[in-house]
Parts: structure tokens; C-alpha cells; sequence
């Protein structure tokens, strides 16, 4: 269970939206935030590989190696 306070605006439109199609207020901000926990995932795994890089704890795979190693090539 999860307690989210929102802006009056974006309650308003939830609620709106909820109504129009007759689904739960629930249901769309279930649906909002699998749709973007991707993106958050990826963007915090990038930042952290690049801290790792710029630190020298990592080093970078070349796109050239990327694509023969997967296969990629035209």
C-alpha cells in the first residue's frame, strides 16, 4: 500500500480521466508508474555506470565490439 499526496490539478484529471472510463484512480497511477519505472530504472543504471567509468571502476565496451559481438552489422 502506497499514500501519494498529488496537486489538486493532477487529482482533478485523474479523477476526470477515472470517471470518462469507468476504470479506478488506482488502476491509472498503476499504469503510469509501470510505464515509466523502465525509464527510471535505465536512467539510474546509466548514471551509476558512469560514475563507475568516470571513476575507473568500469571501462566502456566500444560500439564497434557491441555490434560485432551481437551480430549487428549491416
Amino acid at each position: 500500500m502506497i499514500a501519494v499526496r498529488l496537486p489538486a490539478e493532477i487529482e482533478s484529471r485523474l479523477e476526470a480521466l477515472a470517471k470518462a472510463t469507468g476504470r479506478s484512480k488506482s488502476f491509472y497511477v498503476r499504469e503510469a508508474i509501470l510505464e515509466h519505472l523502465d525509464d527510471l530504472e535505465d536512467l539510474y543504471l546509466a548514471e551509476q555506470r558512469l560514475i563507475d567509468i568516470r571513476a575507473g571502476r568500469s571501462q566502456p565496451i566500444p560500439l564497434e565490439d557491441v555490434v560485432k559481438r551481437y551480430g549487428l552489422e549491416d
